[in-house]
C-alpha cells in the first residue's frame, strides 16, 4: 500500500488497518455506489412521520450544491463556514464544500454573534450557508467579516409534509420566526440551487493530503483555535472505529445509527456522520437532544449504535417514563467528552442490555484515539487503551520528555494517522502541542498495568490548595455514588491561607434535598481531608458546552466576579 498517510506519522511498525488512498467526499460516493438505495438519512418529523434521503440522492444532492458552490466562485482550498443543527442540509452541505474542493468550517449555533464574528474571521470564511433561524445574526456580521455569498435554508425543506405545514403555522407565522429572504446579488436559497445545477461530480482534483476541515477547539481552555484536518486524517480516524466497533458484528447496508450528538463537533461528525457514510448505515438526525424525542426514535427506528456523553445518558437514566421504551436494540455506545460515572454505565446497560464503554478524543485527533473494548476487558473510570494504529504514553509534566512509570501521574501524549496538521495560523501553539510527532494533550493521566488509561483532569484545572495537587475528577467521581446527586462539578477557588479551596457546585435529583454538611461528611470517609470539598453550593444546571461538557471554567470565572464585586461593595 502507498502510505502517503503516513508523512507526518512514522511510528516505525506497520499499520493495522488498510487505509484506502481517497478523499471524505470519495467515501460518499463509493457508499452511493455500492448502497444506492439505501436509507441514508432519516429525520424524523413530530407526527411519527420521517423524511427519508438514499445515499444516491444524498451523492447527487451533495453534487448539485458543490457545483453551486463552485459557480458563485468558491475555489478549492476556500473555507466555507456551516451553522446549522443535525438536518440534511447539514450533510449534503459538508460534502458539498468537499467536492467543490474547499475546506469546511462549522459552526456551532449556539455561539454568541461575538463568537461566530471571530471563528468567521480567524478563518477567512467567503462562503456560508445557514439556517434560516440564524439568518439576521449572519446579516448582521456580513459587513464585519470576509462574507460574500450567503446561502440559506429552512429546516421545514426536509420535514415530512405533515409537519412540515404544521411548523409553517405553529413556528413561521409566529412574531420573530418569519424570515423573508430578499432576492439580492450573493444572497442564495438552498432549494433554489439544488433545483439550477447539475448532478454531475464537479471536475475538481483533490487527493488525502488536501485540508478537509478547521475543527474549532470549544474555547474551554483559552481562545479558541482552529484545528487543521487533512481528508487521510478524518478517513484514518473513520476507519479506526470501524476496527473498534467490529466485535459486535457491524453489518454493512443494514445497520441504524442515532445521531443526536451535533454534527458540526468533531465527535459527532465522525463517529455519526463519516461512520455511516463508510458503513452504509442510515443515521436518525435529530437537531438537539431531547429525552422523549431520543427515546422515541431509538424505539422506532432500532439503532445499534448510539455515540453520546455521559449527561445524555442520565438524563435516559433518569427518565421517569423510560421503562415505555424498548432500548434493546442498541448494542454499543462509546462516551465521550466528560467523565463517565461507573453508576450511570451500569444503570443504561441495565436498560438497554447494550454495551457503553467511555472512549477519549481531542479536536486536534479527530476524534477517537482510546476506547475501551465493547467485548473483553473494560475498567469502569477508564478511558480504555488506544485504538487501532494508535499509541499513547504518559511523561513527565514539567519537560515532557521522560516517560512515567505505570500507575504514575502525567501529561497524556498520543500520536497516530489521524493528528492534525496544526492550527491555523498559530505556528507557535501549534509547536507546543506537536511535538516530535506526538500530540501534548494537556490532560492529566496515569497508566494501570494492564494498558488502560484513566484521566486524573486536566493540567489547567488541577486545584493547588496548600501544596497539595488536587484533581476535580477524582472528586466529582466520589460524589457521583451520593444516591441524592444528579450531577456534580468540582473547581478551585482562591483562598488566602492554601491559596487555592476545594468547592462543588451540586444539582441535585428531582424531589431530593440535602446540605452542604451532609455533603461534606460524605466524603470525609472516602477522600483525603485535604480534598474533602470546603465549600458547597446547590444550583438548578451546570453550565455546560453544546455536547453536554460541564464548564468548570464558567464557574470559576463566576466565582471570580463575585469576588471583584464583593471587594468593591467594601471599598
Amino acid at each position: 500500500m502507498e502510505k502517503i498517510w503516513l508523512k507526518h506519522y512514522d511510528p516505525g511498525v506497520p499499520p493495522t488497518i488498510d487505509y484506502p488512498q481517497i478523499t471524505l467526499h470519495q467515501l460518499l460516493e463509493e457508499s452511493a455506489s455500492r448502497f444506492s438505495e439505501h436509507t441514508a438519512i432519516i429525520f424524523p418529523g413530530a407526527f411519527d412521520d420521517e423524511y427519508l434521503m438514499s445515499y444516491r440522492g444524498l451523492d447527487e444532492q451533495a453534487n448539485k450544491l458543490a457545483n453551486a458552490l463552485l459557480e458563485m466562485g468558491v475555489k478549492k482550498g476556500d473555507r466555507v463556514a456551516l451553522l446549522m443543527p443535525n438536518c440534511p442540509q447539514f450533510v449534503i452541505s459538508y460534502y458539498a464544500v468537499l467536492k467543490a474542493g474547499a475546506i469546511v468550517v462549522a459552526t456551532n449555533p449556539l455561539y454568541s454573534p461575538r463568537e461566530m464574528e471571530f471563528q468567521l474571521k480567524d478563518c477567512g470564511a467567503e462562503t456560508i450557508i445557514v439556517l434560516s433561524l440564524f439568518y439576521k445574526t449572519i446579516m448582521g456580521l456580513k459587513e464585519r467579516t470576509n462574507l460574500k455569498n450567503v446561502v440559506v435554508t429552512n429546516i421545514k425543506e426536509y420535514l415530512p409534509p405533515q409537519s412540515q405545514k404544521m411548523f409553517t403555522i405553529f413556528v413561521e407565522r409566529q412574531e420573530g420566526h418569519r424570515v423573508r429572504i430578499p432576492r439580492v446579488k450573493n444572497i442564495y436559497k438552498f432549494q433554489d440551487l439544488l433545483r439550477r445545477y447539475s448532478i454531475a461530480p464537479p471536475a475538481v482534483k483533490t487527493d488525502p493530503d488536501d485540508v478537509a476541515m478547521f475543527q474549532y477547539t470549544g474555547g474551554t481552555t483559552g481562545l479558541s483555535k482552529a484545528a487543521v484536518a487533512l481528508h487521510r486524517n478524518v478517513l484514518a480516524n473513520v476507519y479506526q472505529m470501524r476496527a473498534w466497533a467490529e466485535p459486535v458484528g457491524r453489518k454493512e447496508g443494514e445497520e441504524v445509527i442515532m445521531g443526536v450528538m451535533p454534527l458540526f463537533h468533531v465527535y459527532g461528525m465522525v463517529t455519526v456522520m463519516h461512520f455511516s457514510v463508510l458503513t452504509g448505515s442510515a443515521m436518525v438526525l435529530l437537531p438537539r437532544f431531547e429525552t422523549d424525542k431520543v427515546l422515541s426514535a431509538i424505539n422506532r427506528y432500532r439503532p445499534a449504535f448510539f455515540p453520546g456523553v455521559p449527561t445524555m445518558y442520565v438524563a435516559i437514566n433518569n427518565y421517569p417514563e423510560v421503562s415505555k421504551y424498548d432500548l434493546r436494540s442498541i448494542e454499543a455506545c462509546v462516551s465521550g467528552a466528560a467523565p463517565l460515572p461507573g453508576e450511570v454505565q451500569q444503570r443504561f446497560e441495565e436498560l438497554s442490555r447494550g454495551k457503553l464503554v467511555e472512549g477519549y478524543g481531542l479536536s486536534e485527533a479527530p476524534v477517537v484515539v482510546t476506547a475501551n473494548p465493547i467485548v473483553g476487558m473494560r475498567k469502569i473510570g477508564s478511558i480504555g487503551v488506544p485504538i487501532p494504529d494508535v499509541e499513547a504514553r504518559i511523561m513527565d509534566m514539567e519537560t515532557g520528555e521522560k516517560e512515567m512509570p505505570v500507575g504514575e501521574v502525567g501529561e497524556l501524549v498520543v500520536r497516530g494517522p489521524q493528528l492534525m496538521k496544526g492550527y491555523w495560523n498559530r505556528p507557535e501553539e501549534t509547536e507546543l502541542v506537536l511535538r516530535n510527532g506526538w500530540l501534548y494533550t494537556g490532560d492529566l493521566a496515569r497508566m494501570d498495568e494492564d494498558g488502560f488509561f484513566f484521566i486524573v483532569d486536566r493540567k489547567k484545572e488541577m486545584i493547588l490548595a496548600g501544596g497539595f495537587n488536587i484533581y476535580p475528577r477524582e472528586i466529582e467521581e466520589v460524589l457521583y455514588e451520593h444516591p441524592k446527586i444528579r450531577e456534580v462539578a468540582c473547581y478551585g477557588v482562591p483562598d488566602p491561607y492554601r491559596g487555592q479551596t476545594v468547592k462543588v457546585a451540586i444539582v441535585l435529583k428531582e424531589g431530593e434535598s440535602a446540605t452542604a454538611e451532609e455533603i461534606i461528611e460524605f466524603c470525609r470517609p472516602l477522600l483525603a481531608r485535604f480534598k474533602v470539598p470546603k465549600l458547597v453550593e446547590f444550583r438548578d444546571a451546570l453550565p455546560k458546552s453544546l455536547i453536554g461538557k460541564v464548564l468548570r471554567r464558567v464557574l470559576v470565572e463566576e466565582e471570580k466576579k463575585k469576588a471583584e464585586l464583593e471587594a468593591q461593595q467594601r471599598e
